[in-house]
Protein backbone atom coordinates (compact mmCIF):
# COMPACT_ATOMS: atom_id res chain seq x y z
CA UNK A 1 0.00 0.00 0.00
CA UNK A 2 1.23 3.07 -1.06
CA UNK A 3 0.27 6.41 0.74
CA UNK A 4 1.25 9.29 3.11
CA UNK A 5 1.93 8.98 6.28
CA UNK A 6 0.04 11.04 8.98
CA UNK A 7 2.40 13.59 10.40
CA UNK A 8 2.23 17.24 12.00
CA UNK A 9 0.49 19.75 9.82
CA UNK A 10 0.01 22.66 12.40
CA UNK A 11 -0.38 23.43 16.06
CA UNK A 12 -2.89 26.31 17.40
CA UNK A 13 -2.69 27.33 21.05
CA UNK A 14 -5.36 29.15 22.71
CA UNK A 15 -8.40 29.18 24.31
CA UNK A 16 -9.49 26.52 21.62
CA UNK A 17 -11.85 23.92 20.39
CA UNK A 18 -12.69 22.10 17.12
CA UNK A 19 -15.66 20.19 15.54
CA UNK A 20 -15.99 18.34 11.97
CA UNK A 21 -19.17 19.32 9.64
CA UNK A 22 -19.03 17.33 6.64
CA UNK A 23 -21.07 14.48 4.29
CA UNK A 24 -21.00 11.67 2.20
CA UNK A 25 -21.68 11.63 -1.41
CA UNK A 26 -22.89 8.13 -1.13
CA UNK A 27 -26.68 7.80 -1.23
CA UNK A 28 -26.35 4.34 0.60
CA UNK A 29 -23.44 2.41 2.17
CA UNK A 30 -21.35 1.07 -1.08
CA UNK A 31 -20.57 -2.40 0.76
CA UNK A 32 -24.42 -4.30 0.57
CA UNK A 33 -25.60 -2.01 -2.22
CA UNK A 34 -25.96 -4.03 -5.77
CA UNK A 35 -25.97 -0.80 -7.75
CA UNK A 36 -23.60 2.69 -8.05
CA UNK A 37 -24.44 4.30 -5.44
CA UNK A 38 -22.53 7.75 -5.28
CA UNK A 39 -23.74 11.15 -6.13
CA UNK A 40 -21.53 14.73 -6.79
CA UNK A 41 -23.02 16.97 -4.00
CA UNK A 42 -24.12 16.71 -0.40
CA UNK A 43 -24.77 19.28 2.19
CA UNK A 44 -24.00 19.51 5.93
CA UNK A 45 -24.45 22.64 8.24
CA UNK A 46 -22.55 24.43 10.85
CA UNK A 47 -24.14 25.67 13.96
CA UNK A 48 -21.30 26.96 16.32
CA UNK A 49 -22.17 28.88 19.71
CA UNK A 50 -22.34 32.66 18.97
CA UNK A 51 -19.35 33.24 21.50
CA UNK A 52 -17.50 30.57 19.09
CA UNK A 53 -14.99 32.80 16.67
CA UNK A 54 -13.66 30.73 14.03
CA UNK A 55 -10.23 31.08 14.27
CA UNK A 56 -8.89 28.08 11.28
CA UNK A 57 -11.14 26.12 9.16
CA UNK A 58 -9.89 23.03 6.92
CA UNK A 59 -11.90 21.28 4.07
CA UNK A 60 -10.73 17.70 3.38
CA UNK A 61 -12.48 16.01 0.13
CA UNK A 62 -11.82 12.43 -0.92
CA UNK A 63 -12.52 9.40 -3.28
CA UNK A 64 -12.22 6.50 -5.25
CA UNK A 65 -9.93 7.10 -8.05
CA UNK A 66 -7.19 9.30 -9.50
CA UNK A 67 -8.57 12.27 -8.25
CA UNK A 68 -10.84 15.26 -8.59
CA UNK A 69 -9.68 18.47 -7.51
CA UNK A 70 -11.86 20.98 -8.91
CA UNK A 71 -14.73 21.15 -6.68
CA UNK A 72 -17.05 23.88 -5.95
CA UNK A 73 -18.22 24.99 -1.69
CA UNK A 74 -21.40 26.99 -1.97
CA UNK A 75 -21.08 27.44 -5.72
CA UNK A 76 -17.03 28.81 -5.39
CA UNK A 77 -14.91 26.97 -6.76
CA UNK A 78 -11.87 25.26 -4.96
CA UNK A 79 -9.04 24.16 -5.90
CA UNK A 80 -6.48 22.27 -3.60
CA UNK A 81 -3.89 23.30 -1.56
CA UNK A 82 -2.40 20.15 -0.81
CA UNK A 83 -3.61 16.92 -2.58
CA UNK A 84 -2.86 13.01 -1.04
CA UNK A 85 -3.24 9.74 -3.13
CA UNK A 86 -2.96 5.95 -1.93
CA UNK A 87 -2.85 2.73 -4.10
CA UNK A 88 -4.50 -0.09 -2.42
CA UNK A 89 -3.08 -3.68 -4.18
CA UNK A 90 -5.81 -6.03 -4.04
CA UNK A 91 -5.21 -10.24 -4.71
CA UNK A 92 -7.68 -9.10 -8.47
CA UNK A 93 -6.74 -5.33 -9.01
CA UNK A 94 -5.14 -2.55 -7.67
CA UNK A 95 -6.95 0.65 -7.02
CA UNK A 96 -6.33 4.39 -6.48
CA UNK A 97 -7.75 6.46 -4.03
CA UNK A 98 -6.88 10.61 -3.00
CA UNK A 99 -8.03 13.47 -0.99
CA UNK A 100 -7.28 16.95 -1.31
CA UNK A 101 -6.82 19.77 1.36
CA UNK A 102 -7.72 23.77 0.93
CA UNK A 103 -7.63 26.36 3.98
CA UNK A 104 -11.15 27.98 3.76
CA UNK A 105 -10.22 29.65 7.26
CA UNK A 106 -11.54 33.47 5.76
CA UNK A 107 -14.76 31.66 3.74
CA UNK A 108 -15.74 30.09 7.13
CA UNK A 109 -15.23 33.79 8.78
CA UNK A 110 -17.30 34.96 6.57
CA UNK A 111 -20.17 32.87 5.97
CA UNK A 112 -20.66 31.69 9.52
CA UNK A 113 -23.21 29.53 10.30
CA UNK A 114 -25.16 27.53 8.11
CA UNK A 115 -25.37 25.39 4.96
CA UNK A 116 -22.16 24.47 3.21
CA UNK A 117 -22.73 22.18 0.02
CA UNK A 118 -20.00 20.59 -1.73
CA UNK A 119 -20.56 19.76 -5.49
CA UNK A 120 -19.04 19.10 -8.64
CA UNK A 121 -16.91 15.98 -6.73
CA UNK A 122 -17.54 13.41 -9.66
CA UNK A 123 -15.68 9.96 -9.52
CA UNK A 124 -18.26 8.82 -11.94
CA UNK A 125 -14.83 7.44 -14.41
CA UNK A 126 -13.34 5.36 -11.53
CA UNK A 127 -17.04 4.32 -9.82
CA UNK A 128 -17.25 0.84 -11.92
CA UNK A 129 -13.91 -0.18 -11.33
CA UNK A 130 -14.13 0.61 -7.45
CA UNK A 131 -17.62 -0.86 -7.27
CA UNK A 132 -16.11 -4.30 -8.19
CA UNK A 133 -14.67 -4.16 -4.58
CA UNK A 134 -16.80 -2.26 -2.68
CA UNK A 135 -14.95 0.82 -2.29
CA UNK A 136 -16.49 3.19 -4.46
CA UNK A 137 -17.21 6.32 -2.43
CA UNK A 138 -16.44 10.12 -2.19
CA UNK A 139 -17.17 12.81 0.87
CA UNK A 140 -16.06 15.87 2.75
CA UNK A 141 -15.58 17.16 5.89
CA UNK A 142 -14.72 20.68 7.47
CA UNK A 143 -12.29 20.91 10.48
CA UNK A 144 -13.52 24.39 12.61
CA UNK A 145 -11.05 25.41 15.09
CA UNK A 146 -12.97 28.13 17.21
CA UNK A 147 -12.32 30.38 19.98
CA UNK A 148 -14.21 30.68 23.52
CA UNK A 149 -13.00 32.77 26.41
CA UNK A 150 -14.67 30.04 28.74
CA UNK A 151 -12.65 27.70 27.14
CA UNK A 152 -9.19 26.03 29.11
CA UNK A 153 -5.76 27.16 27.68
CA UNK A 154 -5.95 24.28 24.73
CA UNK A 155 -2.89 23.40 22.14
CA UNK A 156 -4.97 21.94 19.39
CA UNK A 157 -2.74 19.76 16.73
CA UNK A 158 -3.68 18.67 13.69
CA UNK A 159 -1.76 15.74 11.88
CA UNK A 160 -3.02 14.61 8.13
CA UNK A 161 -1.89 12.59 5.01
CA UNK A 162 -3.46 9.39 3.77
CA UNK A 163 -2.57 5.98 5.59
CA UNK A 164 -4.70 2.56 4.97
CA UNK A 165 -5.62 0.38 7.54
CA UNK A 166 -4.29 -3.16 6.92
CA UNK A 167 -4.47 -5.45 9.92
CA UNK A 168 -2.69 -2.95 11.81
CA UNK A 169 -1.55 0.99 11.74
CA UNK A 170 0.53 2.58 14.33
CA UNK A 171 0.19 5.99 14.20
CA UNK A 172 2.34 8.51 16.85
CA UNK A 173 1.54 11.71 17.39
CA UNK A 174 4.46 13.77 18.32
CA UNK A 175 4.86 17.08 19.68
CA UNK A 176 2.73 16.99 22.82
CA UNK A 177 2.93 18.41 25.98
CA UNK A 178 0.21 17.56 28.61
CA UNK A 179 -0.29 19.88 31.62
CA UNK A 180 -3.77 18.30 32.17
CA UNK A 181 -5.12 15.94 30.82
CA UNK A 182 -8.68 16.97 31.73
CA UNK A 183 -11.29 16.97 28.73
CA UNK A 184 -8.49 15.99 26.40
CA UNK A 185 -9.81 14.48 23.37
CA UNK A 186 -9.05 12.92 20.03
CA UNK A 187 -10.97 13.36 16.24
CA UNK A 188 -10.46 11.81 13.24
CA UNK A 189 -11.58 12.02 9.43
CA UNK A 190 -11.83 8.55 8.03
CA UNK A 191 -12.93 7.36 4.48
CA UNK A 192 -14.39 4.13 3.12
CA UNK A 193 -15.74 2.46 6.44
CA UNK A 194 -18.65 0.42 6.88
CA UNK A 195 -21.45 -0.30 8.68
CA UNK A 196 -22.04 -3.16 8.05
CA UNK A 197 -18.48 -4.92 8.59
CA UNK A 198 -18.23 -4.69 12.48
CA UNK A 199 -14.10 -5.88 12.17
CA UNK A 200 -12.04 -2.54 13.18
CA UNK A 201 -11.04 -1.12 16.62
CA UNK A 202 -9.42 1.73 17.98
CA UNK A 203 -6.91 2.37 20.69
CA UNK A 204 -4.62 5.08 22.05
CA UNK A 205 -1.70 4.44 24.13
CA UNK A 206 -2.43 0.63 23.86
CA UNK A 207 -5.95 0.96 24.95
CA UNK A 208 -8.99 -0.42 22.70
CA UNK A 209 -12.02 2.53 23.20
CA UNK A 210 -15.43 3.56 21.91
CA UNK A 211 -18.01 6.30 22.19
CA UNK A 212 -21.81 6.16 21.80
CA UNK A 213 -21.40 6.55 18.25
CA UNK A 214 -18.92 4.05 17.78
CA UNK A 215 -18.83 0.47 18.92
CA UNK A 216 -15.39 -1.19 20.05
CA UNK A 217 -15.75 -3.46 17.38
CA UNK A 218 -17.19 -0.87 14.62
CA UNK A 219 -15.23 2.17 15.07
CA UNK A 220 -15.42 3.43 11.76
CA UNK A 221 -19.12 3.05 10.62
CA UNK A 222 -19.92 5.73 8.76
CA UNK A 223 -21.37 7.76 11.52
CA UNK A 224 -20.72 11.52 12.81
CA UNK A 225 -20.16 11.60 16.94
CA UNK A 226 -20.62 15.41 16.85
CA UNK A 227 -24.51 14.96 15.55
CA UNK A 228 -24.80 11.26 16.09
CA UNK A 229 -25.70 10.91 12.36
CA UNK A 230 -25.76 7.12 11.50
CA UNK A 231 -25.89 7.83 7.74
CA UNK A 232 -22.32 9.27 6.66
CA UNK A 233 -22.02 5.88 4.22
CA UNK A 234 -18.29 5.41 4.09
CA UNK A 235 -17.59 8.70 5.93
CA UNK A 236 -16.38 8.75 9.61
CA UNK A 237 -16.40 12.22 11.78
CA UNK A 238 -15.36 10.98 15.23
CA UNK A 239 -14.59 12.65 18.54
CA UNK A 240 -13.18 10.22 21.65
CA UNK A 241 -12.76 11.45 24.73
CA UNK A 242 -9.32 10.59 25.33
CA UNK A 243 -8.77 11.82 28.86
CA UNK A 244 -8.05 8.57 31.15
CA UNK A 245 -5.98 7.44 27.94
CA UNK A 246 -3.00 9.96 28.45
CA UNK A 247 -0.72 11.16 30.78
CA UNK A 248 0.45 14.46 32.40
CA UNK A 249 4.02 15.42 31.25
CA UNK A 250 3.19 13.12 28.16
CA UNK A 251 4.85 14.47 24.82
CA UNK A 252 3.45 11.80 22.71
CA UNK A 253 0.74 9.33 22.15
CA UNK A 254 0.54 6.46 20.39
CA UNK A 255 -3.18 5.38 18.07
CA UNK A 256 -3.53 1.84 16.79
CA UNK A 257 -6.05 1.11 14.33
CA UNK A 258 -7.24 -2.34 13.23
CA UNK A 259 -9.30 -3.72 10.16
CA UNK A 260 -9.55 -7.52 9.86
CA UNK A 261 -12.07 -7.00 6.94
CA UNK A 262 -12.76 -3.55 6.03
CA UNK A 263 -10.66 -1.02 4.52
CA UNK A 264 -10.22 2.35 5.85
CA UNK A 265 -8.15 5.28 5.09
CA UNK A 266 -7.29 7.99 7.61
CA UNK A 267 -7.06 11.64 6.38
CA UNK A 268 -6.38 13.33 9.67
CA UNK A 269 -6.47 12.96 12.72
CA UNK A 270 -6.86 15.88 15.77
CA UNK A 271 -6.13 16.46 19.05
CA UNK A 272 -7.19 18.55 21.77
CA UNK A 273 -5.20 18.86 25.14
CA UNK A 274 -4.70 21.46 27.93
CA UNK A 275 -1.09 22.28 27.12
CA UNK A 276 -0.61 25.52 29.78
CA UNK A 277 3.11 26.61 28.26
CA UNK A 278 4.62 29.47 26.96
CA UNK A 279 6.57 29.28 23.55
CA UNK A 280 9.55 31.78 23.59
CA UNK A 281 10.62 32.91 19.84
CA UNK A 282 12.45 36.07 18.47
CA UNK A 283 13.35 38.21 15.47
CA UNK A 284 16.21 40.62 15.08
CA UNK A 285 14.45 43.60 14.08
CA UNK A 286 17.71 45.95 13.34
CA UNK A 287 21.22 46.43 13.16
CA UNK A 288 23.71 48.90 13.00
CA UNK A 289 26.81 49.06 10.89
CA UNK A 290 29.48 51.46 10.75
CA UNK A 291 32.40 51.30 8.65
CA UNK A 292 35.51 49.27 9.85
CA UNK A 293 33.61 48.37 12.98
CA UNK A 294 32.77 45.01 14.47
CA UNK A 295 30.52 46.56 17.53
CA UNK A 296 27.27 45.92 16.22
CA UNK A 297 24.12 47.66 18.18
CA UNK A 298 21.26 44.98 17.44
CA UNK A 299 17.12 45.03 18.13
CA UNK A 300 15.19 42.22 18.98
CA UNK A 301 11.96 41.35 19.94
CA UNK A 302 10.94 38.34 21.87
CA UNK A 303 7.39 36.81 21.24
CA UNK A 304 5.08 34.40 23.62
CA UNK A 305 2.67 34.70 20.90
CA UNK A 306 1.26 30.85 20.03
CA UNK A 307 1.55 29.95 23.35
CA UNK A 308 -0.99 29.09 26.56
CA UNK A 309 1.25 30.58 29.22
CA UNK A 310 3.26 33.35 30.22
CA UNK A 311 6.59 33.39 29.76
CA UNK A 312 8.64 34.39 32.76
CA UNK A 313 11.08 37.30 32.89
CA UNK A 314 14.94 36.56 32.80
CA UNK A 315 14.41 34.00 30.04
CA UNK A 316 17.97 33.79 28.68
CA UNK A 317 18.57 35.06 24.83
CA UNK A 318 22.06 34.07 23.17
CA UNK A 319 23.08 35.49 19.63
CA UNK A 320 26.04 33.39 17.51
CA UNK A 321 28.35 34.36 14.84
CA UNK A 322 28.39 32.11 12.34
CA UNK A 323 27.82 29.14 15.29
CA UNK A 324 30.51 31.50 17.96
CA UNK A 325 28.66 32.87 20.76
CA UNK A 326 28.80 37.06 20.64
CA UNK A 327 26.28 37.98 23.36
CA UNK A 328 24.06 37.57 25.85
CA UNK A 329 20.96 39.02 27.10
CA UNK A 330 17.30 38.28 28.90
CA UNK A 331 14.01 39.35 29.12
CA UNK A 332 13.17 42.00 31.59
CA UNK A 333 9.45 41.02 32.27
CA UNK A 334 6.61 38.35 32.32
CA UNK A 335 5.35 38.11 28.65
CA UNK A 336 1.53 37.57 28.64
CA UNK A 337 0.04 35.17 26.26
CA UNK A 338 0.46 36.55 22.43
CA UNK A 339 2.64 39.53 24.33
CA UNK A 340 6.32 40.68 23.19
CA UNK A 341 9.09 42.80 24.23
CA UNK A 342 11.87 44.43 22.73
CA UNK A 343 15.17 44.64 23.45
CA UNK A 344 18.57 45.98 22.26
CA UNK A 345 22.34 44.66 22.37
CA UNK A 346 25.54 45.46 21.41
CA UNK A 347 27.64 42.68 19.76
CA UNK A 348 31.35 42.66 18.96
CA UNK A 349 32.31 40.27 16.53
CA UNK A 350 35.27 38.52 16.88
CA UNK A 351 38.17 38.87 14.04
CA UNK A 352 38.26 35.38 13.65
CA UNK A 353 34.72 36.01 11.63
CA UNK A 354 34.27 36.39 8.64
CA UNK A 355 32.88 39.75 7.38
CA UNK A 356 30.22 37.94 5.71
CA UNK A 357 28.19 35.67 8.34
CA UNK A 358 25.01 34.34 10.00
CA UNK A 359 23.88 36.02 12.84
CA UNK A 360 21.84 33.68 15.07
CA UNK A 361 19.47 34.91 18.03
CA UNK A 362 18.10 32.10 20.23
CA UNK A 363 15.33 33.12 22.82
CA UNK A 364 15.49 30.42 25.82
CA UNK A 365 19.18 29.82 25.39
CA UNK A 366 22.29 29.79 28.14
CA UNK A 367 24.95 30.11 25.11
CA UNK A 368 25.42 26.45 25.38
CA UNK A 369 22.74 25.75 23.35
CA UNK A 370 20.09 24.30 26.33
CA UNK A 371 17.05 26.53 27.96
CA UNK A 372 15.60 27.07 31.01
CA UNK A 373 11.90 27.03 29.94
CA UNK A 374 9.84 24.29 28.97
CA UNK A 375 7.76 25.07 25.79
CA UNK A 376 5.33 24.23 23.85
CA UNK A 377 7.47 23.92 20.78
CA UNK A 378 11.30 23.61 21.22
CA UNK A 379 12.44 23.89 17.87
CA UNK A 380 11.40 27.33 16.87
CA UNK A 381 13.34 29.49 19.23
CA UNK A 382 16.39 30.31 16.83
CA UNK A 383 16.38 33.71 14.23
CA UNK A 384 18.72 34.10 11.26
CA UNK A 385 19.95 36.74 8.99
CA UNK A 386 23.04 36.91 7.10
CA UNK A 387 25.26 40.50 7.36
CA UNK A 388 27.93 41.56 5.72
CA UNK A 389 30.22 44.02 8.00
CA UNK A 390 31.05 47.36 6.60
CA UNK A 391 35.00 47.75 5.22
CA UNK A 392 36.80 50.46 3.59
CA UNK A 393 37.05 49.46 -0.37
CA UNK A 394 40.18 47.83 -1.50
CA UNK A 395 41.98 50.02 -3.89
CA UNK A 396 45.20 49.14 -6.88
CA UNK A 397 48.18 50.96 -5.39
CA UNK A 398 49.37 53.52 -8.19
CA UNK A 399 52.73 54.28 -9.28
CA UNK A 400 53.78 58.12 -9.67
CA UNK A 401 52.78 60.69 -12.26
CA UNK A 402 56.20 62.11 -13.63
CA UNK A 403 56.14 64.65 -16.30
CA UNK A 404 59.33 67.11 -17.46
CA UNK A 405 60.45 69.74 -15.13
CA UNK A 406 58.85 73.17 -16.33
CA UNK A 407 61.25 74.83 -13.87
CA UNK A 408 62.30 75.22 -10.34
CA UNK A 409 60.28 71.36 -9.88
CA UNK A 410 56.89 72.88 -11.70
CA UNK A 411 55.08 69.99 -13.60
CA UNK A 412 51.85 69.96 -16.01
CA UNK A 413 50.21 66.46 -15.10
CA UNK A 414 47.72 64.28 -16.48
CA UNK A 415 46.16 61.59 -14.12
CA UNK A 416 42.67 61.52 -15.10
CA UNK A 417 43.65 57.90 -15.96
CA UNK A 418 44.08 57.65 -11.94
CA UNK A 419 39.95 57.04 -11.97
CA UNK A 420 39.19 54.00 -13.39
CA UNK A 421 42.55 52.48 -12.34
CA UNK A 422 42.35 53.12 -8.54
CA UNK A 423 38.95 51.19 -8.74
CA UNK A 424 39.12 47.54 -7.51
CA UNK A 425 34.93 47.88 -8.10
CA UNK A 426 33.37 50.08 -11.05
CA UNK A 427 30.91 51.39 -8.23
CA UNK A 428 33.11 52.92 -6.43
CA UNK A 429 33.01 56.67 -6.20
CA UNK A 430 36.24 58.46 -6.97
CA UNK A 431 37.58 61.92 -6.22
CA UNK A 432 41.18 63.93 -5.92
CA UNK A 433 42.44 66.12 -3.24
CA UNK A 434 45.32 67.98 -2.45
CA UNK A 435 45.70 66.96 1.62
CA UNK A 436 44.64 64.11 3.54
CA UNK A 437 42.26 66.38 5.34
CA UNK A 438 40.38 67.33 2.26
CA UNK A 439 40.00 63.57 1.06
CA UNK A 440 38.59 62.38 4.52
CA UNK A 441 36.19 65.40 4.31
CA UNK A 442 35.33 65.50 0.87
CA UNK A 443 36.35 69.21 0.45
CA UNK A 444 38.05 70.84 -2.38
CA UNK A 445 37.80 68.27 -5.01
CA UNK A 446 40.72 68.46 -8.16
CA UNK A 447 38.34 69.31 -11.10
CA UNK A 448 40.86 69.62 -13.94
CA UNK A 449 43.21 66.13 -13.86
CA UNK A 450 43.97 66.58 -17.41
CA UNK A 451 46.20 69.49 -17.10
CA UNK A 452 46.73 69.39 -13.27
CA UNK A 453 49.80 72.39 -12.40
CA UNK A 454 51.84 71.70 -9.77
CA UNK A 455 54.37 74.52 -8.54
CA UNK A 456 56.57 72.69 -6.72
CA UNK A 457 57.41 69.07 -6.63
CA UNK A 458 57.51 66.05 -5.69
CA UNK A 459 53.35 66.66 -4.67
CA UNK A 460 51.62 63.97 -3.02
CA UNK A 461 47.72 63.78 -4.52
CA UNK A 462 45.05 62.06 -2.17
CA UNK A 463 42.23 60.08 -3.91
CA UNK A 464 39.07 59.33 -2.07
CA UNK A 465 37.37 56.07 -2.54
CA UNK A 466 34.01 55.66 -1.54
CA UNK A 467 31.56 52.30 -1.41
CA UNK A 468 28.00 51.55 -1.72
CA UNK A 469 28.25 51.67 2.00
CA UNK A 470 29.32 55.12 2.34
CA UNK A 471 32.88 53.79 3.77
CA UNK A 472 36.02 55.07 2.43
CA UNK A 473 39.60 54.80 2.07
CA UNK A 474 41.93 57.20 1.54
CA UNK A 475 44.97 56.52 -0.74
CA UNK A 476 47.95 58.71 -2.35
CA UNK A 477 50.45 59.09 -5.09
CA UNK A 478 53.23 61.67 -6.13
CA UNK A 479 53.59 64.17 -9.13
CA UNK A 480 57.04 64.01 -9.92
CA UNK A 481 59.31 65.85 -12.68
CA UNK A 482 62.28 64.98 -14.17
CA UNK A 483 64.72 67.13 -16.33
CA UNK A 484 63.76 66.41 -19.49
CA UNK A 485 66.74 66.65 -22.43
CA UNK A 486 66.99 70.20 -23.52
CA UNK A 487 65.77 72.01 -27.03
CA UNK A 488 68.76 73.67 -28.67
CA UNK A 489 67.80 76.78 -30.97
CA UNK A 490 71.77 76.64 -32.82
CA UNK A 491 70.87 80.07 -35.10
CA UNK A 492 71.46 83.35 -33.41
CA UNK A 493 71.08 86.68 -35.11
CA UNK A 494 71.81 89.41 -32.88
CA UNK A 495 70.00 92.10 -34.71
CA UNK A 496 67.12 93.26 -31.99
CA UNK A 497 64.62 92.15 -34.14
CA UNK A 498 63.51 89.96 -30.72
CA UNK A 499 63.92 86.54 -33.12
CA UNK A 500 67.31 84.61 -32.34
CA UNK A 501 68.63 87.58 -30.54
CA UNK A 502 70.56 85.10 -28.45
CA UNK A 503 71.38 81.88 -28.52
CA UNK A 504 68.44 80.52 -26.77
CA UNK A 505 68.11 76.39 -25.30
CA UNK A 506 64.87 75.48 -24.41
CA UNK A 507 64.47 73.71 -21.04
CA UNK A 508 67.56 74.84 -19.79
CA UNK A 509 67.32 77.56 -17.08
CA UNK A 510 65.64 77.19 -14.08
CA UNK A 511 66.17 73.21 -14.61
CA UNK A 512 69.73 71.93 -15.12
CA UNK A 513 70.60 74.53 -12.56
CA UNK A 514 74.10 73.79 -12.62
CA UNK A 515 74.97 74.02 -16.52
CA UNK A 516 77.82 75.34 -17.72
CA UNK A 517 78.27 76.15 -21.79
CA UNK A 518 80.86 76.95 -23.62
CA UNK A 519 81.49 78.83 -27.02
CA UNK A 520 84.37 77.71 -29.56
CA UNK A 521 84.91 79.31 -32.69
CA UNK A 522 86.20 77.17 -35.57
CA UNK A 523 89.95 76.57 -34.42
CA UNK A 524 88.85 75.82 -31.18
CA UNK A 525 89.40 79.10 -28.97
CA UNK A 526 87.21 79.37 -26.39
CA UNK A 527 85.44 82.35 -26.89
CA UNK A 528 82.49 82.54 -24.16
CA UNK A 529 81.60 80.50 -21.06
CA UNK A 530 78.09 80.80 -19.49
CA UNK A 531 76.11 79.26 -16.61
CA UNK A 532 72.75 80.24 -14.84
CA UNK A 533 73.99 83.41 -13.41
CA UNK A 534 74.67 84.84 -16.98
CA UNK A 535 72.51 85.94 -19.81
CA UNK A 536 72.49 84.01 -23.05
CA UNK A 537 74.89 84.62 -25.41
CA UNK A 538 74.39 86.79 -28.63
CA UNK A 539 77.45 86.95 -30.26
CA UNK A 540 79.56 88.51 -27.81
CA UNK A 541 83.57 86.96 -27.54
CA UNK A 542 84.63 87.81 -23.70
CA UNK A 543 88.66 89.28 -23.89
CA UNK A 544 88.28 89.95 -27.84
CA UNK A 545 91.03 91.84 -29.94
CA UNK A 546 89.44 94.37 -31.65
CA UNK A 547 85.66 93.94 -31.32
CA UNK A 548 83.75 92.53 -28.43
CA UNK A 549 81.26 91.09 -31.50
CA UNK A 550 82.02 87.51 -32.84
CA UNK A 551 81.94 87.91 -36.73
CA UNK A 552 79.09 85.86 -38.54
CA UNK A 553 80.31 81.76 -39.17
CA UNK A 554 80.30 78.81 -37.53
CA UNK A 555 80.63 78.42 -34.05
CA UNK A 556 80.72 75.04 -31.78
CA UNK A 557 79.50 74.74 -28.32
CA UNK A 558 79.47 72.06 -25.61
CA UNK A 559 76.85 72.29 -22.83
CA UNK A 560 77.61 70.70 -19.73
CA UNK A 561 74.01 69.80 -18.04
CA UNK A 562 75.68 68.74 -14.84
CA UNK A 563 73.00 66.39 -14.06
CA UNK A 564 72.72 62.69 -12.89
CA UNK A 565 70.88 61.73 -15.70
CA UNK A 566 72.80 63.23 -18.36
CA UNK A 567 76.48 62.15 -17.47
CA UNK A 568 77.88 63.40 -20.90
CA UNK A 569 77.30 66.80 -22.25
CA UNK A 570 75.66 68.37 -25.13
CA UNK A 571 77.58 69.91 -28.12
CA UNK A 572 76.89 70.45 -31.33
CA UNK A 573 77.02 73.59 -34.36
CA UNK A 574 75.64 77.33 -34.15
CA UNK A 575 75.19 79.86 -36.57
CA UNK A 576 75.86 82.98 -36.08
CA UNK A 577 74.74 86.18 -38.47
CA UNK A 578 73.81 89.72 -38.18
Amino acid sequence: MLGQDITLYTQINGRYDFTFIGNTMNVAENNPSSVLVTGTSSTASLNLNPTDTVIKAFLYWAGSGDGDFDVDLNGIPINPDRTFSHTNVFPDLTLNYFSAFKDITSFIQTTGNGDYTVSNLDISAFELDHFQRKTNFAGWAILIVYENSSLPLNQINVYDGLQGVPDNLSIDLTNLYVIDNNNATAGFIAWEGDASLPTETFAINGTIISNASNPIDNVFNGTNSITGSTDLYNVDLDIYEIEDYIQIGNTSANITLSSFQDFIMINTVVTKLNSQLPDATITIDDYQLTCNNRDIPVSFTVYNLNSTEILADNTPIAFYANGILVGSSQTQNPIPIGGNESGSITLTIPNTVATNFTLTAVADDQGNGTGVVTELVETNNDYNTTITLFESPNFNTLPPVITCNLGLTRGIFDFSSYEDLVKTNASHLISFHETYDDAIHNLNPILNTTTYEALTTPKEIFIRIENENNCISVTSFLLQVENCPPIIYNAVSPNNDSFNDTFFIEGLRDIFIHFKLEIYNRWGKLLWTGNRNKPDWNGYVEEGIGTKMAPDGTYYYILYLNDPSYPEPLNGYLYLSK
